[in-house]
Order: structure tokens, then sequence, then C-alpha cells
């Protein structure tokens, strides 16, 4: 097993939150001789106390340099470890050994298996294990297409596992507390399961090695080296994941994964060729991340796929002023950064994530539109009206820096809404704004677009007259109103005969009363009515066409209390994705929150998981995330789309209309 000198890699390690990434991003650096650097410096991430943003840090093992980007875990910020995964040549899955917890890895599983990028698995917290590794490997199975190959046999003194077999070398090491393992002749007590588990291993490797599979057919004992080499071809290829055990806590495993990193990781050409970058120019750069620094500006965190980038290179119409080394806390100066590297580029306005650079050329891509679609939502507003046009600002460059995020002015409550993944994620959007940008901001609810119809139509007759000296106003009409079928909207219609409504003013009639129908007696937009005016009179003098419109809106307010109101609420089909193990659970939520279940079926393309298809009214979409994250330790998401509107009854209906009129009454 040979590793070529000089190479320039990056690994990002994710997971969800609380399995110890970043106590082993810290435990790999300093096991390679260098200082760990200060990581979680913002005051988001002291405030929440976790990862906010990625980590970054740099560092040289054995002649290798390396970039590890350490993810945030909250399922709520996991864009940004997509954002970096895209960017990676291998990545590192920490997970706890907790059977519990294993479905909150299917998403990194997923993303990783669809985007062909060789992973690892680093099952951290070793020393905590209550079950079997064996058992553990089977339930994590279920959730990833690759097959999971164990590389270490635990040892085990009672309870406790106090060292590891590899079972490729099959030699066994003894755990030390903080520094590396001890060497040690394999235990007479782990012989028979360290022989089981490495037979297991060939076999799944030989699955896709005729040769190696025609040696165990053979009954021969290939060589470590050739095993090795296979299944460092076989990684490289993303054909398999290998399985690796520790305590980064503690320090154990951290040395066997450097090397399995340094000597099996793809070199930074095969991820180029994996994105189509490997015949695209001399010099290939991509942006991974776009930041947003107080009292710097503006700074994109760029993978360099091929060639060098260096101070002064074109980019665009301008040029790179400049190259920085992230490694946690500190920026340092780069001389240039070549074909692997991880460089800064400060003041880069011209550049968005995603962005790639060709030969000192911009490819904008669509970074907005790979963001994941927001499940949860807040109306927002400044606590200083002066911030308005800061607030659209900040927000802007926020979105640069996190495509999960969405502000958007709602049309029909014409709320400002703050989407994102859940609580947390527009908590720490506020304490963002509030920070970086000196904005304090305002939350609550979204009202829901309530609408409301009629239930029976009716004749109505109107007259506007108004006399205040001179040319007076006179409109005198004759309307009938009829409910419509629902989502059929507005329809206006006439059978003026004779005149008696001069047809230059029966558009004014329309759009009043358009306008009457903007707030109905429930206090909500009036929706799928049909009107038609059917007779009218005029005056000579004082009628015109402000006359009529102020008629139709008058018949409007007159007319609709008596054709039978009715509140509706709008109602959205929901797509629910669950693992399979809390399906049960999500049907009482969709109960709870007055869904009516459509069915559910396998997730297409999600080994282990479950579709719930139910049609949900918006008030059940509040706050649904949370719920199902709570009740799938994080993993179930959600997605919805309008569907239709329906009537709301009841006590339900009173408290809606209560409300509205509360507000009404307090303006």
């Amino acid at each position: 097993m040979t590793a070529k000198q000089g190479l320039t890699r990056c690994a990002v390690l994710v997971g969800p939150q609380g399995g110890g990434k970043t106590t082993l991003t810290r435990a790999i650096i300093k096991r390679t001789g260098a200082k760990a650097p200060v990581f979680d410096y913002s005051a988001e991430a002291k405030s929440f106390a976790m990862t906010t943003e990625p980590n970054f840090a740099r560092c040289d093992y054995l002649g290798d340099i390396w970039n590890f980007v350490d993810c945030p875990g909250s399922n709520e910020l996991i864009q940004a470890s997509e954002d970096a995964m895209r960017a990676a040549d291998i990545v590192v899955i920490v997970a706890e050994p907790n059977p519990e917890r294993i479905a909150s890895l299917g998403s990194y599983f997923k993303f990783l298996d669809d985007h062909d990028i060789p992973h690892v698995l680093f099952v951290n917290r070793l020393d905590e294990v209550q079950v079997r590794v064996r058992d553990l490997l089977q339930s994590l199975q279920a959730y990833s297409e690759r097959p999971l190959v164990l590389r270490q046999a635990p040892i085990r003194e009672g309870d406790t596992i106090v060292g590891a077999v590899d079972l490729v070398s099959e030699r066994a090491w003894r755990y030390r507390e903080g520094k590396q393992s001890e060497l040690i002749e394999i235990p007479a007590s782990v012989r028979d399961r360290e022989a089981e588990a490495r037979e297991t291993m060939l076999d799944t490797v030989a699955d896709f090695d005729d040769a190696l599979m025609e040696q165990i057919l053979e009954d021969k004992v290939p060589a470590s080296d050739e095993i090795y080499d296979l299944m460092a071809q076989e990684l490289r290829e993303d054909i398999v994941v290998p399985v690796l055990l520790g305590s980064a806590a503690h320090g154990h495993g951290v040395t066997r994964l450097l090397k399995l990193l340094r000597h099996e990781a793809p070199e930074v050409s095969v991820a180029a060729a994996r994105l189509g970058f490997d015949k695209c120019g001399e010099a290939v750069a991509s942006v991974m991340r776009t930041m947003h620094v107080p009292h710097t500006g503006k700074l994109s965190v760029m993978r360099i796929w091929k060639g060098a980038l260096k101070h002064g290179d074109a980019l665009g119409g301008g040029r790179i002023t400049g190259l920085l080394a992230l490694n946690g806390a500190t920026r340092d100066k780069l001389a240039g950064a070549h074909a692997g590297d991880l460089a800064c580029a400060p003041r880069t306005d011209a550049l968005a994530t995603g962005d790639v650079v060709i030969d000192g050329q911009i490819h904008k891509q669509d970074f907005a539109g790979s963001g994941r679609a927001p499940v949860y939502s807040l109306a927002i507003r400044a606590k200083n009206a002066r911030d308005d046009v800061k607030l659209s600002s900040a927000l802007a460059k926020l979105r640069e820096e996190d495509a999960s995020i969405l502000a958007e002015r709602r049309p029909d409550t014409g709320e400002l809404l703050l989407r994102g993944q859940g609580d947390v994620h527009l908590r720490l959007v506020a304490a963002k704004l509030k920070n970086q940008y000196n904005i304090e901001i305002e939350t609550s609810p979204p009202t829901p677009a309530y609408r409301e119809t009629i239930r029976s139509g009716g004749d109505h007759h109107t007259r506007h007259k108004k006399q205040s000296g001179g040319h007076g106003q006179f409109a005198d009409i004759k309307i009938k109103l009829k409910p419509l079928p629902r989502g059929a909207g507005f329809a206006f219609d006439d059978t003026i005969h004779g005149g008696t409504v001069p047809k230059q003013y029966i558009p004014a009639v329309e759009t009043g009363v358009k306008d009457g129908l903007a707030c109905g007696p429930l206090g909500f937009p009036v929706v799928d009515v049909a009107v038609t005016l059917c007779d009218g009179q005029h005056h000579a003098v004082d009628s015109n066409e402000l006359s009529f419109k102020l008629a139709g809106q008058q018949a409007m307010r007159e007319a609709l209390p008596t054709c039978d109101p009715v509140l509706l609420e709008p109602i959205y089909e929901t797509r629910i994705h669950t693992p399979s193990d809390h399906t049960n659970k999500v049907h009482g939520v969709i109960s709870s929150r007055r869904g009516q279940i459509l069915g559910f079926d396998a997730r297409d393309g999600w080994p282990g998981w479950d579709t719930v298809t139910a049609m949900m009214p918006e008030t059940g979409l509040q706050g649904l995330i949370i719920e199902l994250r709570s009740l799938s330790q994080g993993a179930a998401t959600y997605e919805a789309s309008f569907d239709h509107y329906q009537e709301l009854f009841g006590n339900d209906a009173d408290k809606v209309i209560a409300e509205r009129k509360a507000e009404a009454g307090g303006r």
C-alpha cells in the first residue's frame, strides 16, 4: 500500500448534531502534529452553543496538504453540508452508535449516493456503544445503496471496547487515552469473530472484482497490499463504503482514519472528472461557499480543480486581489492556490456560490435553484421602520450564503415571509441580522390566506347619490349574485338593454364590484362569485364613471351579507417523507392537524423510507416540521403545494372571524 507525496485534498465531515464531528476534526488536526484551530468562533455559534456554519481547517500530514471542512450537524442547516459535499474529494459521515438515531443519517447517504461522492462511515463514541457493531451496521445498511464494509473488529473486555483489529492487515491495537494506539497480539477471545468479520469483508469486496473472487473460491489468501489497493479503487469509484470505529474524544481510531484518508481517498482529478471539470480548461475552480464578513466584505471560498490561481489573475471583468487559506478563525495569505486547494478570494462581488471559473471567465450557476425547499415560515418586520431598506439588502446577502433561506412578499396577505428549514434556522437568521447588520426584527406566525364565498345568490338594488353643489354623483344599479363552483374565481356580465346604464359606465361598475369583493362581510377576500348587472338608471348631468364605481362597491357591501357568506381555508397537497419505522406516528400527526390522509407508499429511491400523502389545511402546516422531526429523530420532512379552498365551519371558523374583527377594530 503506497501513497503519492505532495497531494492536496479536501475531506468534509458531516452527520447529525451531537455526533462529534467538531471533536473528531480537532483530534485529526492534533494527530497530524498541528495545533487545532479555533472553531465555532462566531457570535451565533457561541449563543446557540453549536456549529452554525462550516469550520475550515488546513494541515500537513506526511507531506500531503489536507483541507478539512467540519459541517453543522443541525438538520435545519444541512444546506451547508450539501454545498460542501459537492466540493469534496471524500466525505466522512460521523455517526453515533445509537440505533435510535440511525434514521437521521438517511439524508446524507442519499445525497452522497445520488452524487457518486466517495464516503467513509466513522462510528464515533464507541466507548458508549450498547449494541453489537454487527447489528448497528445491519440497521445502517438499510439507508445506504452502497455496501457498508466493516474494516475493523472491536476488542472487548467485558462491556468495554478497548481496541480494534484491522481486518485487512489482521493486526490489533489497544487504545491509549489521547495517544496513538499500541500494537498488540490479536487476543484469543477475538480470533473467531475477527475471522468471521474478515470473511464477510472479503466477500463484499470480491463482489466487484473477479480476480479476488477467484482467489477466495480457491481458498487462497490474498496479500494485504492487494486488498488495500482494491479497496482504495472501490472507494474512489464509490462502489463501497468503508466503516471505521473509534472515539474522537479519547483519540481512539483517529490515526487509522487518517491513514485511510491518506492512502485511499481519491485525488482531486477524480472529483474533477465526476463534476465534468476535467476537460473544461487549463485552470478551473468553483465557489463552494459565500461569506459576508463585517468590516471585510464578501468572501468566496473556492475549490481549485485544475491548474492554479494567484493574485492578479483575471476574474471575469476584474482581477483576483488576493488569496487566503482558512484555518479556523484565522485567514492566512496564500501566494497561490493549486489543484486540490481550498482558497478564499476577497472582494469578489461578481461571484456567487456554485459559480465556476474557467481560465478566468465566470460561468454562472443557479445556486439558488439548488437550495432545499423551505418547510417553515415566519412573518417578519423590522422593529425600526427606517431599517426596511437595510433589511431587504441584508436578507439578499444571507440568501447568497445559504440557498435554503427565502424571503418573499406574500401577495395575498402583504406579509414579508422569511422561509427556511425550521425554528432554529430562522432564529439563527434573526441573530445574524442583529449581530452583523444591526437590524432587529419582529416575528409572528404567517397569516393563512383565508377567503370567503357565498352559498346562495340573490337580487340587489343600490342607488348612489351625492349632492354637494354643482355637479353631484348619481348611479343606480340592479345586480344579480350567484355562487360559482369552487376555484372558478370571479365572473362579471351585464344584460343591459336600452341604455339604462350607458356602455361607458359598465366597466366602472365591474371595477367597483371587484373592489367590493376585496374584503367581504367576514373580513376576507371574496371568491367564486358571479355578478350580473341587470338594470339601472343614470342622470344626464350627475352620472359619471366614479359614481358607478362607487355604486358597485356599495352594492357588494349591502348584498354579500344577505347571501349566506362562508369562510374558506386553503388546503395543500402534502407529501410527508419519513423513515418507515415512524410512518404510523405520522398518521397521528396528520389527523391531529385536521388533515385527510390519501395514502402512503415506499419513497421512490429512498431505501427504508415511506411517503405519506395527505390534504392539509394551511394552519396544519404551521410548525409541522418541528413535530415531524421530534417524532423521527430529526429525519422526517415534507413538501406541500396549494391545491384548493374548502369551507371552514364551527368553532374553528368562529375563532378566525373573531380574530379578524379584533384586528380590524384595533387599526
